[in-house]
């Protein structure tokens, strides 16, 4: 089976790649607004702000602080039956369920407590030891970064 380019991810981290195959079929207005901002380089240069052994890798803010977004409307939940398990791609969001906006957590372990309050839409495919790598703190001392984000259609 040939990957679909079009709703595959790779990011370049500082430590090595991330492929992450996006699940349109379980969140198709999340895979919209990650596809736009990778298209638009919103991600290129953004740490990741929080790492928390055994539990995840938060991203996904401009401004490092784990309170900013993108300057786009925030998104309607689309809480699905997806697990969070290690490598599920979700989206972080306030306590307001419909305010995931351009945050995002790659889970490291199971994380089960989260299913159906948090949005699945993606799952690291390759590169994961990649993300197993990324300073840990909240926040990191030296954060690990993404220096690149790309749809592989677009490569």
């Amino acid at each position: 089976m040939s990957a679909d380019l079009e709703n595959t991810l790779i990011l370049t981290l500082d430590t090595g790649p991330v492929t992450i195959k996006l699940r349109p079929d379980l969140a198709p207005g999340h895979v919209a607004r990650i596809k736009e901002l990778v298209r638009e380089g919103f991600y290129d240069g953004v740490v990741f702000h929080r790492v928390i052994p055994g539990f995840m890798a938060q991203g996904g803010d401009p401004t490092g602080t784990g309170r900013g977004g993108s300057d786009k409307p925030d998104l309607k939940a689309e809480f699905n039956d997806e697990p969070h398990v290690r490598g599920v791609c979700s989206m972080a969001r306030t306590p307001n369920p419909d305010s995931a906006n351009s945050q995002f957590f790659i889970c490291f372990d199971d994380a089960t407590f989260l299913d159906k309050q948090y949005t699945v839409w993606g799952q690291v495919t390759e590169g994961m030891e990649n993300v197993d790598a990324l300073p840990k703190g909240e926040p990191p001392r030296a954060p690990g970064k993404i220096i690149s984000a790309q749809i592989a259609a677009d490569a």
